[in-house]
C-alpha cells in the first residue's frame, strides 16, 4: 500500500491527490511550503514553523490553514506512514489554486497538502562554493518559502557538479546571504555573526532558534551585513536548517575550516533544548 498524504483535512493515498491543471501553484509556482523535522512522532518547533507560514500567507493576502486541523493531520499522517520512531520529514505545501495571473488570491480549489517520509541521517560536515548567481534582496519573493524553487535547484546542481555540497549566494550588493537550503553562521574571535533578513535570506526557524540560544547563554552574536572576505577569514562556519539542525562547514571553495568550540557548544545547547521540548517546540 502506498504511503498516505493529507490534503485539505483528509488522509488519502498518494495517487489519490487531484490537482487542477490551472492551479497556479503548478503553473507559475504560486505556493508556500515548509519542512518540519519530526523525531519519534514529535514535530519539533512546530509553533515557529506555523508562525512563519502564517507570515508568508499574510504577505500574499492568503488565509492561513486551520492550525488545529494541521496539527491533527500531522499526527495522523505520521501514524499512517509508520513514522512514530526515528526521524521524519514533514512537508507542508499550500497552493494558490486556479485564478487569474494578475490576482494572487487563493482560488476555490486551493490545496493544503502534508507529506511525511523517513529522513536519513544528517551529514557530519558540508563543503561550500560561491554561486555564480545572486539573490535579489529586493524581490517580492525575498524571505518567502515559495514554491518557485527552481533557482535553488539549479544552483545546488551546479555546486555539486563541482564537487561541493552547497552554493553560497551573495545578494545584488555583494553581501553574503545564504545557501540554497540553509542559513549561514560564522565565528570569528569568539563572536557569532549571521546575515540579516534584509540581505534577502529566508527567516529560517533554526536560524531564529540559534540566535535565541546565543542570547540566553551569553554568546555574543551580531546580525549584520558582511562580505565574502569576512566569511573567508572566519574561524568557524556552520549551516542551520530545520531538518539538519547545525552542520559544520569544513571547506569554502579552496579555504579549509575546522569545527570549533563555539559550534560544538551551540550544537550541544540545541540538542538539549530539542530533546527536552514539547511537540510544539
Amino acid at each position: 500500500m502506498a504511503d498516505s498524504i493529507w490534503c485539505n483535512g483528509c488522509l488519502m493515498p498518494q495517487d489519490g491527490l487531484r490537482i487542477s491543471p490551472f492551479d497556479r501553484g503548478l503553473t507559475v509556482g504560486l505556493g508556500l511550503f515548509g519542512t518540519i523535522l519530526a523525531i519519534d512522532g514529535r514535530p519539533l518547533l512546530l509553533d515557529r514553523h506555523l508562525a512563519r507560514h502564517a507570515a508568508g500567507a499574510q504577505r500574499l493576502g492568503w488565509e492561513m490553514p486551520d492550525r488545529i486541523a494541521l496539527e491533527q493531520g500531522i499526527r495522523e499522517l505520521l501514524e499512517a506512514n509508520r513514522l512514530t520512531r526515528g526521524a521524519a520529514r514533514i512537508r507542508l505545501f499550500q497552493t494558490a489554486g486556479s485564478g487569474t495571473l494578475s490576482d494572487p488570491a487563493l482560488g476555490p480549489d486551493c490545496l493544503t497538502v502534508l507529506t511525511a517520509v523517513a529522513l536519513p541521517a544528517s551529514p557530519a560536515s558540508l563543503s561550500l562554493c560561491l554561486s555564480p548567481w545572486v539573490r535579489n534582496e529586493r524581490s517580492p519573493l525575498a524571505g518567502l518559502k515559495c514554491a518557485s524553487y527552481a533557482e535553488n535547484v539549479l544552483a545546488l546542481q551546479q555546486a555539486r557538479s563541482k564537487g561541493f555540497d552547497e552554493p553560497i549566494f551573495l545578494n545584488t550588493t555583494g553581501e553574503v546571504c545564504e545557501t540554497a537550503t540553509a542559513n549561514l553562521f560564522a565565528v570569528r574571535d569568539g563572536l557569532l555573526f549571521t546575515p540579516p533578513l534584509s540581505s534577502g535570506c529566508l527567516p529560517g526557524v533554526m536560524r531564529e532558534q540559534v540566535l535565541e540560544l546565543a542570547g540566553h547563554h551569553q554568546i555574543q552574536a551580531e546580525v549584520v551585513p558582511f562580505r565574502l572576505e569576512r566569511l573567508i577569514s572566519s574561524d568557524e562556519l556552520f549551516l542551520t536548517s530545520s531538518l539538519r539542525g547545525i552542520v559544520p562547514v569544513t571547506r569554502l571553495d579552496q579555504h579549509d575550516f575546522s569545527p570549533g568550540l563555539l559550534t560544538a557548544r551551540i550544537c550541544g545547547l540545541l540538542s538539549g533544548l530539542l530533546g527536552s521540548s514539547g511537540a510544539t517546540g
